[in-house]
């Protein structure tokens, strides 16, 4: 009974998940008001299925240590250095106007102190997953905007990685008022700081020896393993042996993982899994979540919301007026951090582990969360309207006058390489490979290549070509690689699984980009070309063209002869002619 207890949670879950996040996704909005609502739906609190919380909460444990891990392998020093102006200050200084006036809402409602930190410090963290959906959406990833936005939620996520691992110590049991507290704090500090060099010195030494000799077995799925036992392996390590939170350990391990050439493949390998845990761990916090609560105490929700939807985006927006900004960027960054998620559920739950908040405060977070994150991307939507309108107030041109130019470098792409005007994507690097790089590069067209072999990449990146350790049939991997902006991309592999899906895929991305590809049988060149290929060259078909064109030629036959039987010859095998048209950005 216990194993089919199992399996209905985890297919009740996931088939609530699908239905609610399929409907919230074509109404516009974020998928994970989708996954909250399925967790709604199979809960305790409603008719029908009723999945097992406790199960769902041990999975969703998972998820947590796998997004932490996430954020770990993105995190980027460089695009928080470029922005450490206004994205520390301001971050630290919101977080801290909210959790203030979540104290007071607390304090008014007769709860404790703790109680009021803890629910301040949860409607303080804005979520990553949702602000980069608006952002790209709005195409304002790339810009001063986003980069501002983006630095802000990198200091946010170290914050709360920080809080996770002092929360224990200040709410623990047998520690909160305790006259030892100042040690137990400073011995958790030295225990994190003996856990950070220990993962960095030992860590950044054996775990990129590890996945380069799992790489070097050419199997995905030990690669994908490995990547999950670090993750979970330097979690339960680091609360086994050091006594502080899984999440800091899983956050350490992705940081090691990132400084290592095995970073990009990591992240696109672990992502099927870590987004398969994290829906579980929506679905988990949705169980949570008892709808009568919005009629029993619609007060505190409503002020919840008061503090997320104009509390957080004023003060966002007084911080980075005050530190020279345009009025535009200081508008788009606040409206944008206008929503709670992840982590906030997160710490909400850590608080209610540590018996610090009550069933009050979980569903009043859950609800502002639905709300805010269901609202964010149309509030988004009114800035445009609301800056021509607002342009040609005295108060607009006045700080529009004093602000400062953009951030250096805010357009370059965190995490890409730099996109040339012409540029090939040469996925492989065998004979064929090579040889078409070279080609390439003596026509002033760049060759980037994708390749599965470390050795080769490194091989590469010493030389000054460009090249990227990962798998082709990842979008990640192609759009890291540049293949939105190429003029074409070239499957060299005549063996290579999976060229159907690179090339739907490239198509998608990049539907004007020219796509070569290369097959051993001819009976594989209708679906590469069903499949969006301009070109498609075949082991067999090439060997006919040669054996033919070598008989005339023996047999005397003339150059005109030997054009029109070479025609006729592809026309048979091919389909069609191939097609010789030159490349165009």
């Amino acid at each position: 009974m216990h194993n089919l207890d199992l399996i209905m949670t985890i297919t009740g879950g996931f088939t609530a998940a699908l239905l609610f996040g399929y409907l919230t996704h074509r109404l516009g909005m974020s998928s994970i008001v989708g996954y909250l609502l399925a967790g709604i739906a199979v809960g305790s609190h409603t008719p029908g299925f009723v999945a097992d919380r406790a199960m769902a909460e041990q999975f969703a444990e998972i998820g947590v240590i796998l997004l932490m891990f996430g954020v770990g392998l993105q995190f980027h020093l460089k695009e928080l250095l470029e922005v450490r102006r206004v994205a520390i200050p301001g971050a630290l200084c919101q977080s801290a106007v909210a959790t203030l006036l979540s104290c007071l809402v607390a304090r008014w409602l007769g709860w404790s102190w703790p109680a009021g930190i803890v629910f301040g410090f949860a409607v303080s963290v804005a979520s990553t997953v949702v602000l980069l959906r608006v952002l790209v959406d709005n195409n304002e990833l790339h810009t001063p905007t986003g980069h501002i936005a983006v630095g802000w939620l990198v200091v946010e996520d170290i914050l709360t990685v920080f809080l996770l691992v002092i929360l224990p110590i200040l709410f623990g049991a047998g520690t909160a008022g305790s006259a030892s507290l100042p040690a137990a704090i400073g011995l958790s500090l030295a225990k994190i700081a003996l856990l950070v060099a220990l993962t960095f010195w030992v860590g950044g030494r054996v775990i990129p020896w590890l996945l380069e000799r799992v790489a070097a077995t050419h199997s995905r799925e030990l690669f994908t393993l490995a990547v999950l036992v670090l993750a979970l392996g330097v979690a339960v390590g680091s609360a086994q042996v050091f006594g502080v939170s899984m999440a800091l350990g899983a956050f350490l391990a992705g940081m090691v993982v990132k400084q290592s050439d095995f970073s990009f493949r990591a992240a696109s390998e672990a992502l099927p899994m870590r987004d398969a845990f994290a829906v579980l761990f929506f679905v988990s916090v949705g169980m949570l979540f008892d709808p009568t609560h919005l009629m029993q105490e619609p007060g505190l929700v409503l002020l919840t919301l008061v503090i997320i939807l104009l509390g957080k985006p004023l003060a966002a927006l007084a911080i980075v007026l005050v530190l020279g900004y345009a009025p535009r960027v200081g508008l788009s960054v606040a409206v944008a951090l206008a929503q709670i998620g992840e982590f906030s559920f997160i710490l909400a739950t850590a608080g209610r582990d540590l018996g610090v908040i009550g069933t009050s405060g979980a569903n009043a977070i859950v609800a502002a969360a639905i709300i805010s994150i269901s609202l964010n991307p149309l509030l988004y939507r009114l800035i445009a309207p609301l800056e021509r309108r607002a342009r040609h107030t005295r108060l607009w041109q006045m700080l529009e006058a004093r602000s400062k130019p953009p951030v250096p470098g805010g357009e370059k792409i965190p995490g890409q390489h730099p996109v040339s005007r012409d540029r090939a994507v040469v996925v492989g690097y065998g004979p064929t490979g090579r040889m078409l790089a070279r080609l390439l590069a003596e026509n002033a067209i760049d060759p980037f290549v994708v390749e599965m072999n470390i050795g080769t990449v490194r091989q590469l990146q010493s030389e000054g070509t460009g090249a990227l350790y990962g798998d082709a049939t990842n979008p990640d991997t192609l759009r890291a690689a540049g293949v939105q902006d190429a003029v074409a991309l070239v499957l060299t592999s005549a063996g290579m699984q999976g060229s159907e899906e690179v090339i739907r895929l490239a198509r998608e991305i990049n539907p004007r980009v020219r796509i070569i590809a290369r097959t051993t049988y001819l009976r594989d060149i209708p679906a590469l070309r069903e499949a969006g290929a301009d070109a498609v060259f075949s082991g067999e078909g090439e060997i006919a063209l040669n054996m033919t064109e070598h008989m005339l030629r023996k047999l005397g036959a003339t150059e005109e002869q030997i054009d029109r039987e070479r025609e006729r010859v592809r026309a048979e095998l091919f389909g069609n002619p191939v097609a010789v048209k030159p490349f165009a950005a």
